[in-house]
């Protein structure tokens, strides 16, 4: 048996959320640091950022303005930002003139799915490519059918959950049980069911807290 220590990160995230992604990038480098040293297990866990989108989006300038009250100048500076944000963790984001903000609602009740499937990583991250790299719509039943089928989920079977409500009522609890632990924003990162870090940190804050607050410990 593997002496090595195993750390559990919980990540609560909106697959439409650019923080999450380039939080995980971040991770993703801390968690390098720490080959052969610990074994990570990630599970992602659902927050919408939009929970009342209706099923055609809104165009993500108005968007922005409504909810932000972002001016078109504010929103352009925020997005070449991020790109180069992106850049720099290797993830690209392709912010088109007609992106649109969607509801995600059955793109979590795919990831719990995936979750059960041992592909919810894989999947998360090939939804967060379609999003912000190539501009495809997220809440779209085909679309979300062709992502699960990319990362190896059966594709029939993905047809068949989004043509019910399965998997509703465990997305909603998740979402209200996060809620009720005071998180209401994301990404959110949570280390064996103990520490909790906000927003997207530099890699050096993810390493930081793995060394010194969960290897010390586990030695």
């Amino acid at each position: 048996m593997s002496d090595i220590p195993v750390i559990t990160v919980d990540i609560v995230s909106d697959v439409v959320c650019p923080w999450c992604i380039i939080g995980y990038k971040k991770l993703e480098k801390a968690m390098q640091q720490f080959e052969g040293k610990a074994r990570f297990e990630l599970a992602w866990h659902a927050f919408e950022l939009n929970p009342s989108m209706p099923p055609e989006g809104q165009d993500i300038s108005e968007h922005m303005a409504q909810k932000y009250g972002a001016t078109p100048e504010q929103s352009k500076a925020n997005r070449e930002r991020l790109r180069n944000a992106g850049s720099e963790l290797d993830f690209e984001f392709s912010y088109g003139d007609n992106m649109r903000m969607v509801n995600t609602f059955d793109a979590h009740r795919l990831l719990h799915w995936a979750g059960e499937a041992g592909k919810q990583t894989a999947l998360k991250l090939a939804l967060f490519k379609a999003h912000f790299t190539d501009g495809k719509n997220v809440s779209d039943h085909e679309t979300l059918v062709s992502v699960a089928a990319s990362v190896g989920l059966d594709e029939k079977r993905a047809r068949d959950l989004l043509s019910t409500n399965l998997y509703a009522d465990e997305v909603r609890a998740t979402e209200a049980e996060w809620q009720d632990r005071f998180i209401t924003g994301v990404p959110a990162f949570i280390f064996n069911k103990k520490f909790m870090v906000p927003g997207a940190q530099e890699a050096d804050v993810f390493a930081n807290i793995i060394e010194n607050k969960l290897l010390q410990k586990a030695a």
